[in-house]
């Protein structure tokens, strides 16, 4: 694509459907039926005076689910985005991505739980799909969506045309809601946390959660302590900083894991900002910064088992404004 570009690692793969060397097919699958993906999105909104908007993201799945690295699409010349190939339609999906000719970003969570599981339902990627191929307003796009929550298992979505930032998961009556200025942060609960940049602790917490204190609602930990990192580092011109973020894999106290129909064990090994295990785990890392005129980078990395590096892309650009 012209006026953008383009940086590789030497190591970058595609997955496999077949399992790791060494791994039993049937214990995956058990893992898969009562654990499900998990992912973090922090997200910077207006949260400086230099930078519209930036996404520090991890997805969390299976090594076993094929998927293509960040990318530009063939059979959609301006989509910028992973390709998740394992959707049981066969239709490619996404998890995250950008289309700069239209100044639309969008990224989406899955909502993690015991009935979140139905095989009769849409892809939740096909809806991110819907939103950066389609032509909506954010805020009407999310509202249509509102109306139809049982075509889907449950998620988080995000949509942006730089001039507004909206979310919404059908699996929170607080939403569909506008996001205010400043540092946000998703995982997979039905559950926003936020931040004002330089402050120490969450400010606000939004939506329905599995971990409860006294006094309500809490933020997953990888949340809370992911915004408050976020909030620390929003502005630095660099993609290194934000992935240092991402790359935390303090495990959370017992006391603070949420109960989503894991195991402990299971539970513990998930509540990392990085999870890194043998079966499942980051598969990717990605950054984004939006500069205030448009100009944005993004870069990718990605994972195999236990977090082992394969290697990075990267683009840089323009994503149009509303003013253009």
């Amino acid at each position: 694509m012209p006026g953008l570009r383009r940086f590789c690692g030497s190591r970058l793969r595609e997955s496999s459907t077949d399992p790791p060397t060494g791994r039993r097919p049937d214990i995956v699958f058990t893992r898969l039926v009562h654990a499900g993906v998990m992912c973090l999105v922090l997200i910077g909104w207006r949260a400086h005076p230099e930078y519209r908007l930036i996404v520090a993201a991890n997805r969390d799945e299976l090594y076993t689910r094929p998927t293509e690295s960040m990318r530009w699409w063939p059979e959609r010349p301006n989509l910028l985005a992973g390709r998740d190939l394992g959707a049981p339609d066969g239709v490619p999906g996404t998890w995250l991505g950008i289309v700069p000719e239209a100044g639309r970003v969008a990224t989406v969570t899955n909502v993690r739980g015991p009935a979140e599981k139905r095989t009769d339902v849409r892809s939740r990627g096909a809806l991110l799909m819907d939103y950066l191929t389609g032509s909506a307003a954010p805020e009407k796009f999310v509202r249509t969506a509102a109306a139809d929550l049982d075509d889907y298992n449950g998620y988080n979505l995000v949509v942006s045309d730089l001039e507004t930032l909206w979310w919404h998961s059908n699996r929170s009556e607080a939403t569909p809601l506008a996001l205010p200025p400043g540092v946000h942060g998703l995982s997979n609960a039905a559950l926003l946390g936020s931040a004002t940049p330089g402050s120490e602790r969450p400010t606000g917490i939004v939506g329905e959660s599995n971990v409860r204190t006294d006094t309500g609602a809490t933020a997953w930990p990888k949340v809370r302590d992911g915004v408050r990192a976020l909030a620390a580092v929003v502005g630095s011109p660099t993609v290194e900083d934000y992935f240092d973020v991402l790359a935390d894999r303090a495990i959370a106290p017992d006391a603070e894991l949420p109960h989503t129909g894991l195991s402990p064990e299971q539970e513990r090994s998930v509540s990392a900002r990085f999870v890194a295990n043998d079966w499942h785990g980051t598969r990717c890392s990605t950054v984004l910064l939006v500069r205030e005129d448009g100009h944005f980078e993004i870069a990718e990395r990605s994972f195999a088992e236990f977090g082992e590096p394969l290697g990075e892309v990267g683009y840089t650009g323009r994503l149009r404004m509303r003013a253009d």
